[in-house]
């Protein structure tokens, strides 16, 4: 499946890492970058999740929510976010439902890993919709942060 620009965001319910639920729904009347990287304590995603946590402030002031989803398990997922001071909702898609939802899981990956999130990019709108989908097969790429904060300047302006 594959989603583009102008489909409905497909609902969902995650575990955060903190065990709270989160519901995609909760976040209408506001932007969503949802980011989704293969796993924890790698390099490229810590690189990647420090860069957005540094620029946390610039994504508020475009009304904007960040939430990262990988299949990693909560516990790891709070563990990494203590370990690097992330400030930002991290999701467990533990059981691949929502990264298929999204058409951004590896089928394989390496080392034989099977089921594994891609590295992806979607913003949806206050309404739910779909404004930018990125999905990288390369797990060694970065989403076009660029593209993304121009898309979400547009929406806010």
């Amino acid at each position: 499946m594959e989603i583009k620009p102008g489909d409905k965001a497909p609902e969902f319910t995650l575990r955060a890492s903190d065990k709270s639920q989160i519901h995609l729904k909760d976040y209408r009347g506001k932007n969503v970058l949802l980011l989704f990287f293969p796993l924890a304590f790698t390099g490229v995603c810590t690189k990647e999740l420090q860069e957005m946590n540094a620029s946390l402030a610039e994504y508020e002031k475009l009304n904007t929510q960040l939430l990262a989803v990988s299949v990693d398990s909560i516990y790891a997922l709070e563990r990494w976010k203590h370990d690097l001071g992330f400030d930002f909702p991290m999701l467990s898609d533990f059981n691949k439902t929502v990264s298929r939802k999204y058409g951004c899981l590896y089928k394989d990956f390496v080392f034989e890993m099977k089921g594994v999130s891609k590295r992806s990019a979607f913003v949806i709108d206050k309404e739910g919709t779909i404004r930018y989908a990125e999905v990288l097969e390369n797990a060694g790429e970065l989403p076009d942060f660029l593209a993304i904060r121009k898309i979400l300047e547009e929406l806010d302006g």
